[in-house]
């Protein structure tokens, strides 16, 4: 039997990665394109803030071609819908079948994608779905990817600029989501596995800025820290 075609709605995070790592070893998609969306205003990822020169980093050390849907600031929800509707339309009549996210729990999240996707025909798929959060992250870590925090909401903001590793679990605040699921704190990957080479950058400027989310998120203010690309 062949690999279906499918894209894979790509953050730069963690989660991303480790759902990416599953599909490409089980070999059962074929995924043509990493999709996602960056804020126009900024050209940076949307509600991570890393800057789009960074993405495209990652995507040429993970040689799978970048798919970028460009939203405005702050999108409406119609605004959102409509774009994504018209771009997996292009997709979907290009033989694309199933989309792939890394989202591990957040139910109503899940049914939302579910439900948007099949209005076109596309099927929506979850590797990592409702895996133990603190198990992913160990996972993660023991494959040998490097990850580092990017942005995280108020109370958090300390943890931006750091590198994920085993001291970073033990140090987290008590119900908070070793993953970040609730939407905690957001990441980048810049070494691993899958990645030809690593991807430079230095930290740069800490910044609040109040952020209303779109989706399975309360809008909350979050600190973001900013990476410089080293080329």
């Amino acid at each position: 039997m062949g690999m279906v075609a499918g894209i894979f709605n790509w953050s730069g995070g963690k989660d991303s990665t480790l759902a990416l790592h599953h599909v490409l070893q089980h070999q059962r998609f074929d995924v043509r394109y990493l999709l996602t969306t960056v804020n126009q205003t900024y050209n940076r990822v949307s509600m991570h803030g890393v800057r789009e020169s960074l993405l495209i980093q990652q995507a040429e050390s993970l040689g799978i071609p970048l798919y970028q849907i460009k939203l405005p600031e702050s999108p409406d929800m119609t605004t959102y819908e409509l774009e994504m509707h018209k771009h997996m339309s292009i997709l979907k009549a290009a033989g694309i079948t199933h989309s792939i996210f890394g989202d591990l729990f957040l139910d109503d999240l899940k049914t939302y994608r579910e439900t948007k996707l099949a209005e076109i025909g596309m099927i929506a798929e979850f590797p990592l779905w409702k895996r133990n959060t603190t198990e992913v992250l160990r996972e993660f870590i023991s494959l040998g990817y490097k990850t580092v925090v990017v942005c995280a909401q108020q109370g958090l903001e300390d943890f931006c600029g750091r590198t994920i590793d085993e001291s970073f679990l033990a140090d987290l605040p008590e119900g908070i989501d070793p993953c970040g699921e609730n939407g905690e704190f957001h990441t980048f990957v810049f070494d691993g596995p899958l990645f030809k080479k690593p991807i430079g950058f230095t930290l740069g400027e800490k910044i609040f800025k109040d952020f209303p989310s779109l989706v399975g998120e309360s809008p909350q203010g979050y600190w973001y820290i900013d990476l410089i690309p080293l080329r």
